[in-house]
């Protein structure tokens, strides 16, 4: 959470100012750190805060969200998702189309 009482509040658009250089040598655009703060990344968001109509986070806030994703490129992930489905979900699916593909071939004598 953002403590406006220590932590230097940012607009977005500083934000972006703020952070290294990305592909082809462009700094991240304020959409992707809308993005971040709105959707999140790999289950990690942005800290933001309102102040009046604007949408602000803190230098320090850019510093937890960014080492909160560098801890998760270290820790196993607890299933791989295949689509929207796990690994295990869409095995299972495949499992039951087999068996009613089997249980139709026996009606039909095969």
């Amino acid at each position: 959470m953002i403590d406006i009482a220590t932590e230097e509040l940012l607009t977005l658009k500083d934000a972006c100012h703020l952070l290294p250089r990305r592909r082809r040598g462009r700094k991240p655009s304020f959409s992707t750190i809308w993005r971040w703060a709105l959707h999140g990344v790999r289950g990690v968001q942005l800290e933001t805060l309102r102040v009046g109509s604007t949408l602000c986070t803190s230098r320090e806030s850019l510093q937890r969200f960014f080492a909160k994703l560098s801890e998760s490129d270290y820790t196993v992930q607890p299933e791989q998702k295949v689509g929207c489905r796990t690994q295990q979900g869409a095995a299972e699916r495949v499992r039951r189309e087999l068996a009613k593909v089997d249980a139709k071939l026996e009606e039909e004598g095969f």
